[in-house]
């Protein structure tokens, strides 16, 4: 039995975050092991209303401010190969990446 590595992926810019993915594909297509994902999670939206004036005088309008945290979730077999191949892999300081052998 092949063990798996679930790989999760986190980032508030997405386009850094699709790169890793895909960089990650590769690996797995030139070793050939078999890799599941990458699955889109659902995108956690942070929002914070702030009121535009600084005094808090005048009208009430308001600014809306929202971050999102977009996830990926990659299953690949984990291979000392494969794995050693991943840890060398450049990943920018915007996406944060756990792995977890199952």
């Amino acid at each position: 039995m092949v063990r798996k590595a679930r790989i999760r992926l986190t980032s508030t810019d997405y386009g850094k975050l699709e790169e890793v993915c895909e960089e990650l594909r590769s690996i797995a297509q030139k070793t050939g092991v078999k890799i599941n994902g990458p699955v889109p999670l659902p995108t956690k939206r942070l929002r914070v209303p702030v009121l535009k004036a600084p005094s808090g005088e005048g009208t009430a309008t308001w600014d809306r401010w929202e971050m999102r945290i977009h996830k990926r979730l990659i299953d690949i077999d984990s291979e000392e190969r494969v794995m050693r191949r991943i840890m060398r892999i450049r990943v920018p300081e915007e996406v944060h990446v756990t792995i977890e052998l199952i």
